[in-house]
């Protein structure tokens, strides 16, 4: 039985696919627009927060710097300071409307990129969300215009700190993103309305023929016939091609969620590498613990070579210097400093006041720590030299440095409490270094290694100084066997360089190590006459004349039996 319908096939499919058209292609676009909107304003809120814990350190870092030398009661120090901080926010500005402002307690600016007046009201709105010390982006009117910020609160400085951009730049890709949105959804249903209709009515073309051959059928009674569907074939491979294009849509689906997730896991661990090690740590370190992350989080006992750097007399020259000019130079000085230790593939573990904490060995070792640790304090001390250089050019004071590097078995990892820790070393072997540090003035020498760190070298393979462009290890002369204060064991100590200037001086510390070994056996008036010689080489060596004293001391009134060569220092 046929019932006679108002509505043609054709109109039912349009209104029954074309709103699937619509739905389907308004949610994809709606989904996208999200997903770009929340993409473009997640890199800019992380940008924002990045740039405020940057600066957050930098005037943090440079607080420190100014307590540990105490001036943090200078006035002028700190004024010099607040305006570094200044500096550094106007150097990270990106565009026009964007200003980084800082407010006292009362909200009354102090410190602006750009000038922006708060109105009182506005003060009074911004109040409630300073002083719950809300976090994430914030939005406010400030200037008399609408805008989105960051903030943290310096306590050194009593400083609310905010990073703001007006709304509407900083939305502005998303609003572009909505535009194109919008304009690619209109376009969308209009091709898809207009090939639905053409489709439709090829499609129900052969429907009609269909229906005529089974009218045909039904009205001659014969129950044996058969209706032949014309387009059966192409219907059927129709029918195939959309559920192989909903298979293959399915697969890239699939495909893509496996890549966002895996995207999102490395970026999680990429994160907590970043937090945990932050900027202390050269990049290609960080890149290889990725695979496993919680192995840089477990205390290790392991051999690492240890450096201590001090700047000579750095009261004297803090003293003579204006505050300004202060932290500057330190900045200049600590920049190159930092940057050899890094290149050589060494981690700054810290700063003491004017000293300079390094390491080799964690959280990755390789073969030429010791060769690298060296090489470092020999690059420090060109480096110095080049300073000196540009600071005579100036007319400002020189500095003059002391370095100490040890080698041996400390405890390395993850120090301190759930709220702070330092990635860093402790035991024996540090406190080695450091004493080896302050020996460089009683030994009248820039650089002192101990005996362990010159096995070290020692035992390398002469590749690894090949590669370094070395012929072997740097030359090196014994200059005494301390037992450091706090210590019964004596450590040979030396000096080392990168090469001679001449060969006498070259033919002076063979000498000079030929009568150390002199000095050893007790062989003293021996041990005195290459001493003698070395001086005869280099006129005024204090180290030569330390032991040739010794030794003509030694020779008069011998030393007891058992006597090992220790000399114990009382203040280092």
């Amino acid at each position: 039985m046929f019932y006679t319908a108002s509505m043609s096939i054709r109109t039912k499919i349009i209104l029954v696919v074309l709103p699937l058209i619509v739905v389907t292609l308004t949610l994809a676009e709606t989904a996208s627009y999200f997903n770009a909107v929340n993409g473009v304003t997640r890199v800019a809120q992380r940008f924002l927060s990045f740039k405020a814990e940057e600066l957050r350190k930098y005037a943090e870092n440079q607080w420190d710097l100014l307590a540990e030398n105490h001036y943090d009661s200078r006035p002028g120090m700190v004024q010099a300071v607040k305006e570094a901080v200044g500096a550094y926010a106007r150097s990270v500005i990106l565009s026009d409307t964007e200003v980084i402002l800082a407010l006292d307690d009362s909200l009354n600016p102090v410190m602006a990129t750009s000038p922006l007046v708060l109105s009182e009201g506005e003060k009074a709105a911004l109040r409630p969300a300073l002083d719950a010390e809300s976090q994430g982006l914030l939005s406010a009117n400030l200037g008399g215009k609408p805008r989105v910020f960051r903030f943290f609160y310096s306590l050194p400085f009593r400083w609310y700190v905010l990073l703001t951009e007006e709304r509407a730049a900083f939305y502005r890709d998303a609003d572009k993103i909505a535009l194109q949105t919008a304009i690619t959804l209109a376009l969308s249903l209009a091709a898809a309305a207009a090939l639905l209709v053409f489709f439709s009515r090829r499609l129900t073309e052969p429907l009609g023929r269909v229906i005529a051959a089974m009218n045909a059928i039904t009205g001659g009674g014969d129950l044996s016939g058969r209706v032949t569907v014309e387009y059966r074939d192409e219907t059927g491979h129709l029918a195939a091609t959309f559920n192989t294009m909903l298979g293959e849509l399915e697969k890239a689906y699939q495909r893509i969620k496996a890549h966002a997730f895996e995207a999102a896991l490395a970026q999680k661990k990429e994160e907590r590498i970043r937090q945990i090690f932050q900027k202390y740590v050269p990049k290609d370190l960080i890149e290889k613990f990725f695979a496993s992350p919680e192995s840089m989080l477990v205390g290790d006992n392991r051999d690492l070579a240890i450096l201590f750097s001090d700047i000579r007399s750095f009261t004297t020259i803090s003293e003579g210097l204006a505050p300004d000019e202060l932290v500057k130079s330190l900045n200049r000085y600590f920049s190159g400093q930092v940057d050899i230790i890094m290149n050589r593939n060494g981690i700054v573990d810290k700063y003491i006041g004017d000293a300079v904490m390094a390491f080799w060995g964690a959280p990755v070792r390789r073969a030429d720590d010791p060769l690298q640790a060296v090489l470092s304090g020999l690059d420090m001390l060109d480096a110095v030299r080049a300073f000196n250089e540009k600071q005579r050019a100036l007319g400002k004071t020189e500095f003059h440095i002391g370095i100490g590097i040890n080698y041996g078995a400390v405890t390395v990892g993850n120090i301190g409490s759930e709220r702070k820790m330092d990635y860093t070393v402790i035991g024996d072997a540090v406190n080695l270094a450091s004493r080896m540090e302050g020996l460089t003035k009683t030994y009248h020498t820039e650089i002192l290694v101990s005996e362990s760190l010159f096995a070290g070298l020692e035992a390398l393979d002469p590749a690894l100084f090949s590669a370094a462009g070395l012929g072997g290890p740097p030359p090196a002369r014994l200059l005494d066997t301390v037992a450091v204060k706090g210590k019964t064991r004596g450590v040979k100590i030396y000096t080392v360089r990168r090469g001679f200037e001449s060969g006498g001086e070259e033919r002076a510390w063979a000498i000079h190590n030929q009568g150390m070994e002199l000095y050893y056996r007790r062989s003293f008036t021996e041990a005195a006459a290459r001493f003698e010689a070395v001086l005869s080489l280099l006129p005024g060596d204090f180290n030569a004349q330390n032991l040739l004293d010794r030794c003509r001391a030694y020779a008069a009134a011998p030393p007891p039996e058992g006597w090992d060569g220790v000399e114990v220092m009382k203040s280092k």
